[in-house]
């Protein structure tokens, strides 16, 4: 039906009659929950169609989310060339198919470019105030946060490796992070800000997937793109990449926020990577768990919830 409803929405804004062949290409990476397809036609260049259903809400905000970052914020984004809301479906701009991914293995002077793109895009955000007519996700609360805690006890700890989180749950170390976190100054986040998101586009870093935008802690999307388990950045790129944004931003993250930032969204990236391997059997996310999990020791050390994670990741690294 996903499919049906974007022919039928390119055919109403191209004007095409049932008889002018359009062809859809899936786009299957990514975990966002939604049908994207690449569109090709005879007459015009090619554009992607996204459609969705009501079962992840955060999807219903990618429209406004997308015309507030590119008008309004000034940031990197596809353009919305096409909407239907009733059908849940929008046709964008095609960025193409690379992305900051790709260059995993490429020396760093390839990289840097597009990372200075994203952290100044980054630095704007911080500075941007949201329009009143635009909705976002829910803040990111004490209470997200220990969604978050609960997602990987739930999928990861007791999911994937097979333990008993309970005493993790019980744990008032993790409350006690949630609560910091949560009662922190709100500013926009993407949400999801690692290198399958930053599309590279003409030199520069285009965002793509950031439906789950909301108001939250900076540091999240800083450490979210900086403990990238997909790019496994060694400790010396990590630091590159710190003196990157320091460079940018004028300023260094608290180290101790910093590195419970990083935290918070390892453990949501692994509970992801639990869920997905179980419940959607995609195996191309299995590598990245022992490399999440190596970073979640490695920022936890010395914290709070190191020694009470440290079992359950040593069994995750092998």
């Amino acid at each position: 039906m996903s499919a049906d409803s974007i022919l039928t929405t390119v055919r109403q804004y191209l004007e095409f009659d049932p008889t002018v062949p359009v062809t859809l290409t899936p786009i299957t990476k990514g975990a966002s929950g939604r049908t994207i397809v690449r569109v090709v036609t005879e007459e015009y260049e090619p554009f992607i169609g996204i459609s969705w259903t009501d079962e992840r809400p955060d999807n219903d905000f990618y429209p406004k989310v997308a015309h507030f970052l590119e008008e309004k914020a000034g940031l990197n984004v596809a353009s919305i060339l096409h909407e239907n809301l009733k059908w849940r479906v929008a046709l964008v701009e095609d960025l193409g198919d690379e992305d900051l991914l790709d260059l995993k293995d490429e020396p760093w002077k390839e990289r840097e470019p597009y990372y200075r793109s994203a952290f100044r895009q980054l630095d704007k955000l911080f500075y941007c105030r949201a329009a009143k007519d635009v909705e976002f996700n829910p803040s990111f609360d004490a209470g997200m946060y220990r969604w978050e805690q609960e997602y990987f006890f739930d999928h990861f700890v007791e999911g994937l490796q097979g333990g008993d989180a309970e005493a993790l749950r019980e744990a008032p170390e993790f409350l006690q992070l949630a609560d910091r976190l949560g009662a922190s100054a709100k500013h926009l986040v993407h949400r999801d800000f690692q290198s399958q998101n930053l599309m590279r586009v003409d030199g520069k870093a285009y965002w793509i997937d950031f439906q789950g935008m909301r108001r939250g802690r900076q540091e999240y999307d800083l450490a979210s793109l900086i403990y990238d388990p997909y790019m496994d950045h060694s400790a010396e790129e990590r630091e590159k990449l710190m003196d990157l944004w320091e460079d940018i931003a004028e300023d260094r993250p608290a180290e101790q926020v910093f590195r419970e930032c990083a935290a918070q969204r390892l453990m949501q990236a692994l509970g992801a990577y639990g869920n997905i391997l179980r419940n959607r059997k995609d195996e191309w996310y299995r590598p990245h768990v022992p490399v999440a999990a190596r970073f979640l020791a490695e920022v936890t050390e010395g914290l709070p919830i190191g020694e009470k994670l440290k079992p359950v990741l040593e069994s995750a690294i092998g």
